[in-house]
């Protein structure tokens, strides 16, 4: 009896603490920066993923940032061995639209897409915005389901996009930039959410379920995508493929909610009752972010 007692705490232990997570990356193909054009952004993004041993990362394209030049990009990935997936055409919230309005915009990033090789059949709302109301979620879900495309969901949520716009915006303005302090922080921030969404999930599921990062496809994630993989690895962590990571059961448990702003382990979590005060990881705020970045004189 002791020894099926101690071999039950062993797997209880195994399935709490999956430690896996995906990497994904929205908004492909974002255009040139003040700081790199988006080839060179491109080119970064797969050789720091090679070169951090990430076989195959996902990247959810908009469709309608596609032009003659960059389109090569998408073809870069996927000869790389990635995957692409649908972020719609025009990038609208479907919370400020009709249902109608918004699968038509999914049907032409559907369409656009038909010539990429390495597509998966998946949707991410921009903005991760669902609907502004449950009867509007259903309908987009049930016409999503009618194209055969599934969710795109994200577990773990954070404002990379910030991050980099304040690399930018630095750079714009002529600042010295602290590049090693810049990295630190960006790894430390994106580990952090990586843990508050982890432990939300162990206390509302019950179990560390196989992780979605939400990451765009820009100037900082070029710059330091190996330190970040390194990182998380550090912790113990794997990274596995988007495919592997949305075979988890809760790819199967659409949240009956409003609210998926955060993705779908804040989700569930509230749907079980918790706040959503409580399902927002403090550097999700443009305010802490811009006092950390200035504490640590990132710019100067």
């Amino acid at each position: 009896m002791k020894l099926i007692s101690i071999l039950s705490l062993v797997l209880a232990a195994q399935v709490v603490v999956a430690n896996e997570i995906a990497i994904t990356f929205d908004d492909i193909p974002t255009g040139d920066s003040v700081l790199m054009t988006g080839n060179e952004r491109t080119i970064k993004l797969i050789n720091g993923l090679k070169k951090a041993d990430v076989a195959d990362a996902l990247f959810f394209v908009q469709t309608g940032n596609i032009t003659n030049n960059s389109e090569a990009r998408l073809f870069n990935y996927v000869e790389s061995g990635h995957h692409l997936a649908s972020h719609s055409h025009s990038h609208r919230s479907a919370n400020k639209i009709s249902s109608n309005e918004y699968m038509l915009d999914i049907y032409h990033a559907h369409l656009l897409l038909k010539k990429y090789p390495n597509v998966l059949p998946l949707h991410r709302f921009p903005y991760l915005h669902y609907g502004n109301t449950k009867q509007v979620i259903t309908e987009n879900q049930q016409r999503l389901s009618e194209l055969q495309y599934k969710n795109g969901y994200i577990t773990v949520d954070n404002y990379d996009w910030y991050m980099n716009s304040l690399l930018l915006h630095a750079q714009k303005a002529g600042k010295a930039i602290d590049y090693v302090k810049l990295g630190e922080l960006y790894v430390q921030v994106i580990w952090q959410a990586i843990t508050f969404y982890d432990d939300i999930a162990k206390e509302s599921l019950g179990r560390s379920p196989k992780h979605v990062l939400l990451l765009h496809e820009n100037d900082i994630a070029a710059l330091y995508m190996p330190e970040l993989i390194a990182h998380i690895r550090s912790k113990g962590w794997k990274i596995i493929s988007a495919q592997e990571a949305y075979q988890d059961p809760i790819a199967k448990r659409f949240p009956q909610v409003e609210f998926h702003k955060q993705g779908r382990v804040a989700a569930l979590a509230h749907e079980k009752g918790v706040p959503i005060s409580k399902l927002k990881h403090p550097a999700e705020s443009q305010a802490y972010l811009d006092n950390l970045f200035t504490q640590a004189q990132v710019f100067k």
